[in-house]
């Protein structure tokens, strides 16, 4: 495929031979489909034109590389996460957690996408709402400007950072989940306090250490922000 933006009239308006009507949802939704099936390596134009029943060059009229599709799933994963997002009806500090949680949980329900796109820029419509829904929170909050993008950005980073590592974790197949979950209750729990003493010291708490450390960061994040915007 090759860059460049393809205007609409160029855009096929036909059935393909398996009677779906192309369009550029449809291949998104195709797209989330693969990927969440297949992984990274299923977008491709070939397997998208073989699931869609159609010749792989009618996608060049919506998309001029796999990367630009994958841009569009990202920000198609954005958009759900902000359906029915209002932060101007919450407090600037309830709606940063709000638009935090919503993003990490539509890429966790998503996770081979979101370990292909979480840390990419889509500039697209849902992408655009959501940075400029960040930025009006933290300038609600306080912040001026430059402050306020400088915050969004470390924030966001937290965010999609967090998502992408949970995400990666959940693309493991389950047995290595599993057994990676298992060492803190086997081998860090055998460990010998004489060797390792603080660990010997904490090692009722640190099954804490599986899972997502999202929420906690989420909450220092914004405590440390409340605290910078006091000052």
């Amino acid at each position: 495929m090759t860059e460049g933006r393809i205007p609409v009239e160029r855009r096929r308006r036909k059935p393909t031979k398996s009677g779906v009507l192309l369009s550029e949802d449809v291949i998104v939704d195709c797209a989330l489909r693969l990927v969440g099936q297949h992984g990274g390596d299923a977008l491709s134009v070939r397997r998208l034109g073989a699931a869609l029943g159609c010749d792989p060059s009618a996608l060049y009229r919506y998309f001029h590389s796999t990367d630009d599709l994958l841009l569009a799933a990202s920000d198609r994963l954005i958009g759900e996460a902000m359906d029915g997002f209002h932060p101007e009806r919450m407090a600037w500090r309830d709606g940063l957690r709000e638009f935090g949680l919503r993003i990490h949980r539509e890429y966790r329900a998503h996770p081979r996408v979101a370990a292909l796109a979480a840390y990419r820029v889509t500039r697209r419509a849902h992408e655009f709402r959501a940075v400029d829904a960040g930025i009006g929170l933290l300038r609600r909050a306080g912040f001026g400007e430059e402050d306020a993008v400088r915050h969004y950005s470390a924030f966001v980073d937290t965010v999609l950072g967090h998502a992408a590592l949970d995400a990666a974790y959940l693309a493991l197949p389950a047995e290595r989940r599993e057994a990676d979950d298992r060492a803190w209750t086997g081998e860090y729990a055998n460990l010998s306090p004489q060797t390792h003493p603080q660990l010997g010291a904490a090692r009722e708490h640190l099954p804490l250490m599986a899972g997502s450390s999202f929420a906690v960061a989420l909450e220092l994040l914004l405590t440390a922000l409340e605290v910078a915007a006091s000052g």
